[in-house]
């Protein structure tokens, strides 16, 4: 028995130390490999549109917004599990909105500055770029919430929005997140942090709401460690959760005070740029998905968009599974991708 233990120990030990080397060399991991150019740049921002190596199939181009929590990396996280594959491989001409780092001198940028400044540009350039009126919107979680207030106040020049995971009624008690920013000071947390919300306090607030994942990840890494496919798709998304940018304080501070404690969205008092955002505006046509096993943002959080909003055209998709499997699970490129594409197929 004392040599079966000895031998346990001994074959957990070498397995640790592969998990350190695994770790240090997280670096050398690639991801979002899919070949793009910039097209257009403004302050941190970069406007991507991907290679096609043949003429796209769609009449209307699509624009990606992403959130500005963690990075769009994400939809492409490795060539057999890309959202963004799934979209070109469909047909589609793809743009995608990287918000880049944040430093100390974009604190102030508020959701002002991203809905009527940084996306209505990108929108302009892509309608100019392509000669149409209209484009189509991706938007995931947070960036969904963006798109949805854009698409509010511009809705002469959306003719598609896809929302993935987005929260819009932020009056639910189903998740903790939105349990435990109610009673949060966020002008205080905005001013302890200078006025730059650092992306690892953010990720360890993420791991706070399911504290066991930390265990569950270092068994996964010791488990996957002899297998190199395994090993190579968790060091992916390590690497992804690693370059989480920062947060501009002001539009953090916006966001959560009065989407999560105001809930002033659905309420019909959000004001951005000076305009009220009224949904009864937003009339695109909608393909609104929520994920049941969501955590993050829990069904109950996005399902509502579909009954303030003005569409005569609007959709909701279930799909079984979590916040991230959304995009990276086998599944996801199976059923989810197809589905939004031939869904946007029948309204080209």
């Amino acid at each position: 028995m004392e040599k079966n233990l000895v031998e346990e120990m001994n074959s957990l030990t070498t397995k640790m130390l592969k998990s350190y080397d695994a770790f240090s060399n997280l670096q050398d991991v690639e991801i979002a490999t899919s070949p793009k150019t910039a097209v257009y740049s403004e302050d941190k921002l970069t406007l991507y549109k991907y290679n096609r190596e043949t003429e796209p199939t769609y009449k209307t181009p699509v624009l990606i917004v992403y959130a500005l929590v963690n990075t769009y990396k994400m939809l492409d996280i490795q060539p057999d599990r890309s959202y963004i594959q799934n979209l070109l491989g469909a047909g589609l001409d793809v743009y995608l909105i990287d918000w880049g780092n944040p430093t100390k001198s974009d604190k102030f940028l508020s959701i002002d500055d991203y809905v009527n400044g940084y996306i209505n540009n990108c929108v302009d350039f892509v309608r100019k770029k392509n000669r149409v009126e209209k484009i189509n919107i991706l938007s995931i979680c947070q960036g969904g919430t963006l798109s949805v207030i854009y698409s509010s106040l511009y809705p002469n020049k959306i003719k598609n929005l896809v929302t993935h995971v987005t929260p819009i009624d932020f009056s639910t008690n189903d998740g903790l997140l939105f349990k435990w920013s109610r009673d949060m000071d966020f002008d205080k947390i905005v001013e302890g942090f200078g006025g730059l919300i650092p992306g690892d306090f953010l990720n360890q607030g993420f791991d706070m709401l399911k504290p066991m994942m930390k265990f569950q990840k270092h068994q996964t890494l010791t488990n996957s460690i002899e297998d190199k496919d395994k090993l190579m798709n968790f060091l992916r998304m390590e690497k992804w959760i690693s370059e989480s940018p920062d947060q501009a304080g002001q539009c953090f501070k916006e966001f959560m005070k009065d989407l999560y404690q105001e809930n002033k969205l659905i309420k019909g008092e959000l004001e951005v740029g000076g305009k009220k955002v009224n949904l009864k505006n937003l009339t695109s046509n909608l393909l609104n998905i929520y994920a049941t096993e969501d955590h993050l943002v829990p069904p109950a959080a996005t399902m509502p968009l579909n009954d303030y909003v003005g569409s005569k055209d609007k959709e909701l998709y279930s799909f079984k599974g979590g916040h991230i499997g959304v995009f990276v699970g086998g599944k996801s490129q199976k059923e989810l991708a197809p589905a939004v594409t031939a869904w946007l197929k029948k309204r080209d």
